[in-house]
C-alpha cells in the first residue's frame, strides 16, 4: 500500500482554525528533518533544537499568515526555520524569545518507523536531485539551504555577479521541484 502524500497547505489551514492534531501531525511528519537541517546548518544540536522549537511556535501561531497561492506549505515551514537558524548564526546565541506550554503537551518526539523509512527515502531522492544538478546551480544552493548565506555571500565567494547567483538558484530550484515531482 502507498504512502499518501502529505497535505501541508490544508494541514496549515487546520491550524490556523487552532486545530491540535492538525499541528500534531505537521511536527511529526517535519520535524525529523527540519531538526537534521538545523544541525547541519549550526552544527550544533542543542541550538538546533531551540531553533526547532521556535519555529513550530511560531508556526502555530502564525499559520493564519500562509497563503496557499504564494507557495507550497512545505516551502513555508521550512522558510520559517530557516529563518530562526540564520537569526541564530547571526547572533551567535541561543536566544529563543518564546516559549509555549503547549507546544511540550501536543508533540510527539519519537518518529515512528514509517515516516523514518517515509523521511530517508525523501532524502535519497532530493540528493539524487541534486546530483543532477549542474555545479554552478548546485553550489549556490547548497550554500544558501545548507549553509545560510545570502545571495551577496554567494556571490562574493564564487566570484560571480549578484544577478548570475539570483538566476542560478532560481532555476536550480525550478529543476529541484520538477525532479522530485517526477
Amino acid at each position: 500500500m502507498a504512502a499518501r502524500e502529505f497535505d501541508y497547505e490544508s494541514t496549515l489551514e487546520a491550524c490556523a482554525r487552532r486545530d491540535e492534531r492538525a499541528f500534531q501531525a505537521l511536527y511529526r511528519q517535519e520535524a525529523g528533518q527540519l531538526l537534521g537541517l538545523a544541525i547541519s546548518m549550526l552544527g550544533r544540536r542543542d541550538v538546533a533544537e531551540d531553533c526547532l522549537h521556535d519555529a513550530f511556535v511560531r508556526i502555530w501561531q502564525h499559520a493564519a499568515r500562509y497563503r496557499r497561492e504564494l507557495g507550497s506549505g512545505r516551502a513555508w515551514v521550512h522558510s520559517i526555520l530557516r529563518y530562526r537558524v540564520l537569526n541564530a548564526l547571526r547572533s551567535g546565541t541561543r536566544h529563543i524569545d518564546m516559549d509555549d506550554g503547549f507546544i511540550e503537551r501536543v508533540l510527539d518526539e519519537a518518529p515512528q518507523a514509517e515516516a523514518q523509512a517515509l523521511e530517508r527515502s525523501e532524502r535519497r531522492l532530493l540528493r539524487h536531485c541534486l546530483q543532477r544538478l549542474e555545479r554552478p546551480r548546485r553550489q549556490p544552493i547548497l550554500l544558501a539551504f545548507y549553509r545560510g548565506l545570502t545571495h551577496e555571500q554567494i556571490a562574493q565567494r564564487l566570484s560571480t555577479p549578484l544577478g548570475t547567483i539570483k538566476g542560478r538558484i532560481r532555476a536550480g530550484l525550478r529543476a529541484l521541484q520538477e525532479c522530485l515531482q517526477a
